[in-house]
This record gives C-alpha cells, sequence and structure tokens, in this order.
C-alpha cells in the first residue's frame, strides 16, 4: 500500500476523466452542448424506443407468395427450355404450389421430362446429385414441377435472414439510430424504431418489396385480344403509374434488375419542368446490357417496373452507353428519395404483410426515465446510508467515491458506444450499482479478519484487496456469463438490461478495486495511522 504502483494512478484518474467528459453532455441543455468546442464530446445516452418513444411493426414474411413467385420465373425456364428444343407444349400454368405443362406430342414427354430434370432447379446441399426440386409425368401427358419441401424451406428461413438485412440498411438510411430488428419465430420479424414517429413512412419504406426491373413493352400486342384476355406467349398486363395510360403489356423476362444498380440518389428534371425523379447507376453487367438493349430497340418503349407496376416507360431515343439513367414520373421530392432509399438498401427477397402496428409517446417514456431516476436515487440513497453506518465516515465514504466513479464511467461509456439505454436497462444500471459495494465489503472484511489475526496494518489491508480478488472475480464471472446468454437469447428489453449489466460488471471491478486501493493508499501515505476505522 505504501508504493502503490504509478500506473495505477494514472488509469484511474484517466478513467475518472473519460466517464465525466462523456457524462457531462447528458447534464446539459441541447443549446449548451451545441455550442461546446468540438474537441469535446457532444453525445448523449441513445434512449430506447420505451424510453424516447418512436414505432414498433410487426410484420410476417409470405413464404406462399415467395414459392409462387419463384414457380412464376421458373415457369418462364419451361416455356425457354421447352421452346428451345422444339417441343410442342399447352396449359403451362403454376397452379396449388407446383407447375404443371402439357406435352402435346406423347412421343416427346420422356425428352422433356429429362430435359426439365437436368436444366431446372439447384443441387440440394450437401447432396450435389440431387436437386432442389422434383420433375415427375403424370396422367394426360401432363409434367409436374414442385420444389422439394426441405429445400424451399431452408430457401424461406434464408429470406427472412436477408429481408432482416435489408430491412436494416433502409431504416439506416433514414437516419434511424441503432433500430430493434429481430426474428420472432419462422417467419416473423419485430422492428423497433426509436424515435421515429410517423409509422405509415416507416411502413411504406420497410414493407414495400421494392423489386425493379427494366422489362420492354410489347407493341405488337393487339389490344382486342389483351382485353379479350389472349395474350401473346411470354407477355403480361401490369397496371401503370405513370399518368399516361392505365397499363402495359410487356415481356415477361427482365434482362435488367434491382440487384445490377450501384447507385441511386434523389433529384430535380432540369429540363423537362423541374419535377423530381430518380438517377440511377448500374454495374458492368448492367451497363453493357443496357447499352445493347437502347441500340437494338432505338424508338421502342422501355418500361421500368417496381413491385409489377409500371412507374416509366419512356422511349428509347437512342443507344445509352455508360450504365446511368433516370427514372421519372409522378414523383414528389419525398417520394423520390424514399424511391432512391429502397433502391440502394435492395429488393425484400420475399414480400411481407403487416401483423401488428404500434405507436409509443414520448411522454411514457419520460414518465418511465422519471420513475427509473427516482428509484436509482432512493436505492443510492440506501446503500449511502448503510456503508457509512457499517463502515464510517472514511472507509464508507471512499466506497460511495468508488461507486460515484462506478456511475460516471457506465453512462460515460454508454454515451460513447451509443448503447442503447432501455427501461429494463435503467433497472439493470439500478442493480449494478446497488451491488457495486459488495467488492468493498469483501475487502473490507477481508482486512479486518487479517488484523483480528495479528498481522500488521500495512499487511492487513494489502491481504484484504489480494484474498478478496479471487471472490470478486468470480462472482462477477457469474454475472457476465449471465449477461452474455441474456443478449444471446434474448431480445429487445432484455438485451438492454444485459448490455447495462456487462458494462457494470467491468466499472464495478474497476472503481471497487483500483479506485478504492489508490483513494486507501493516498490516506495511507497521508494520515500514518496506526489503526484502521474498521478495526
Amino acid at each position: 500500500m505504501m508504493n502503490l504502483a504509478r500506473w495505477k494512478v494514472i488509469l484511474v484518474v484517466l478513467a475518472t476523466v473519460f466517464g465525466l467528459l462523456f457524462t457531462l453532455p447528458n447534464l446539459l441543455p441541447a443549446k449548451v452542448r451545441d455550442g461546446l468546442p468540438g474537441f469535446l464530446p457532444k453525445s448523449t445516452l441513445h434512449l430506447g424506443l420505451d424510453l424516447q418513444g418512436g414505432s414498433r411493426l410487426l410484420y410476417s414474411v409470405d413464404t406462399v407468395a415467395l414459392r409462387t413467385e419463384k414457380l412464376t420465373n421458373m415457369a418462364e425456364d419451361v416455356r425457354t427450355g421447352l421452346a428451345g428444343k422444339t417441343i410442342a407444349f399447352t396449359d403451362l400454368a403454376v397452379t396449388n404450389g407446383e407447375i404443371a405443362v402439357r406435352i402435346t406430342d406423347p412421343a416427346q414427354l420422356n425428352d422433356a421430362t429429362t430435359l426439365l430434370r437436368r436444366t431446372l432447379g439447384s443441387p440440394l446441399a450437401g447432396n450435389s446429385g440431387a436437386r432442389d426440386v422434383t420433375v415427375s409425368s403424370g396422367a394426360d401427358q401432363r409434367i409436374h414441377v414442385a420444389f422439394v419441401k426441405e429445400a424451399f424451406d431452408a430457401e424461406a428461413s434464408s429470406a427472412v435472414e436477408q429481408n432482416i438485412e435489408v430491412i436494416r440498411r433502409r431504416i439506416d438510411q433514414m437516419g434511424t439510430k441503432e433500430p430493434e430488428i429481430n426474428r420472432q419465430g419462422k417467419d416473423r420479424i419485430v422492428i423497433e424504431a426509436a424515435g421515429e414517429s410517423d409509422p405509415d413512412r416507416l411502413k411504406a419504406i420497410i414493407g414495400q418489396t421494392a423489386k425493379l426491373t427494366f422489362q420492354m413493352v410489347d407493341e405488337t400486342a393487339d389490344p382486342e385480344a389483351v382485353a379479350a384476355g389472349r395474350l401473346p406467349p411470354g407477355d403480361e398486363v401490369l397496371v401503370s403509374t405513370d399518368g399516361h395510360a392505365p397499363s402495359y403489356v410487356v415481356k415477361k423476362r427482365a434482362p435488367i434488375t434491382g440487384e445490377m444498380l450501384t447507385n441511386a440518389q434523389p433529384g430535380f428534371d432540369q429540363q423537362g419542368g423541374g419535377g423530381a425523379l430518380v438517377s440511377f447507376r448500374m454495374n458492368s453487367l448492367g451497363a453493357t446490357r443496357f447499352a445493347d438493349i437502347t441500340r437494338q430497340n432505338v424508338g421502342k418503349r422501355f418500361a421500368i417496373v417496381l413491385d409489377k407496376k409500371v412507374i416509366s416507360a419512356p422511349n428509347i431515343l437512342g443507344p445509352i452507353p455508360g450504365g446511368s439513367g433516370q427514372i421519372t414520373g409522378n414523383f414528389t421530392t419525398e417520394s423520390a428519395t424514399d424511391l432512391a432509399v429502397l433502391l440502394r438498401a435492395g429488393a425484400l427477397p420475399a414480400p411481407m404483410k403487416v401483423e401488428e402496428q404500434r405507436t409509443v409517446g414520448a411522454e411514457l417514456g419520460a414518465d418511465a426515465v422519471k420513475a427509473g431516476t427516482t428509484s436509482a436515487i432512493i436505492g443510492l440513497v440506501a446503500t449511502m446510508i448503510f456503508m457509512l453506518l457499517i463502515y464510517g465516515g472514511l472507509f464508507g465514504g471512499i466506497s460511495l467515491i468508488a461507486l460515484a466513479v462506478n456511475a460516471v464511467m457506465i453512462i460515460g461509456v454508454m454515451s460513447f458506444t451509443q448503447v442503447t439505454l432501455t427501461l429494463p436497462g435503467i433497472a439493470g444500471l439500478i442493480l449494478t450499482l446497488a451491488v457495486a459495494v459488495d467488492a468493498n465489503v469483501l475487502i473490507y472484511e477481508r482486512m479486518r479478519d487479517e488484523l483480528r489475526s495479528g498481522k500488521n496494518l500495512i499487511s492487513s489491508m494489502e491481504s484484504g484487496f489480494a484474498r478478496a480478488w479471487g471472490t470478486i472475480f468470480d462472482a462477477n464471472m457469474t454475472h457476465i456469463f449471465s449477461a452474455l446468454i441474456m443478449f444471446n437469447l434474448g431480445s429487445g428489453p432484455v438485451k438492454g438490461f444485459a448490455w447495462t449489466l456487462a458494462i457494470g460488471v467491468f466499472t464495478t471491478v474497476f472503481s471497487a478495486v483500483l479506485v478504492t486501493q489508490v483513494l486507501l493508499a493516498w490516506w495511507f501515505k497521508a494520515a500514518r495511522p496506526k489503526t484502521l476505522p474498521i478495526a
């Protein structure tokens, strides 16, 4: 104790200064924080949904629509494959979760079945000899194509995880900090966006599939035949929102898709009246295809399709090299910004449906913060009274100083790392501070035991820290393990509690051991006592 290592003193001073600097902004009004010098921290605690209000949405991933979409795309592969081998067929359709097609010539049935088995689907994971689709022939020369259940279940599960990543990118680009996005059950996703008070805009950004395709308009289609429901092979009718036509007949094949975009930004049409638009840029593959298509189809219409709705169908005036272009339509500034966000974040692999929508008001969070603050003050006062009564003004006061440093460090670390503080997190903070003095109690009681055994003053103080350390370490390791389990297996509020608990473990050990040791060493050097006040 007489020869305290200098690094311990330096570490305690730096940790205390760090905690004070990053805690201070939480105590200052916003105008004062904005006026602080640039080198001083200005970040405050990031409050969760339950403390500052915001929006909570519960989505279910529509795996049925995902299956239908994949089968529809595969049906086009069936059409192309059979036509390429001049195999005549009729009644190609997606029904009851499978593709059905009738081969006109019975002599070609085996050839068609073999062809489709060889070309459709992908190898199964872990079994290269099998594929993720089954192809079987049935009565009336019909071939049935369906997904293997296990393979589709794995793909649907993967689509849920990909949806979560796309949602996270979209919310991040909206400027919302630390959104809580968690999977719930097999096909549900919970989104909590603290501070986002407009759930309708959030829902519009999150829930839109945003699948962008570029498809050629089929201007040779007979309007009367289309009105009667007789479409040319490989065509489809899509509703239009461009204000020029109610719908368009377009080719189902999409040579360019949103996955080929590398950037999208909102802007204004400087030549056509100043309306809002979205400019985009493609990768090398998209740029090559875009240049080829525009060169081969000058004078024709090229439909820009978003989620099966034509948002623009401009005429191709000439070849467009370079892979950049503009999307014009009936855009407002906000809708153009939102579309750019969607295109940059990417399309959702699977469509989603809203199951629950909830908005949490900021007033509820303010009440929770007030109640939590009151609880913390009551707990701290009770702890102070206990330590002062049991260990006196000196040793009890040193414990309380260490406790104050602990609180400042916890808030400082959470402000610095922008960890979200939730209502359960406040509970974790109160719990951490309430039990933080346990380490001091262990150290002080060990000192008493050493004095009773006949050791001198210095040896008793050193043994108090040395021998209590093992118990302190073991006790806090169990807290860390508990926090890790809650963080990995829990979600939302449970994670908030685990974060605060984990940070509190490290700061508690630091303050109870190092801070207390430094303060006692300074007192010992200054006072040169003959006995300990707690003996």
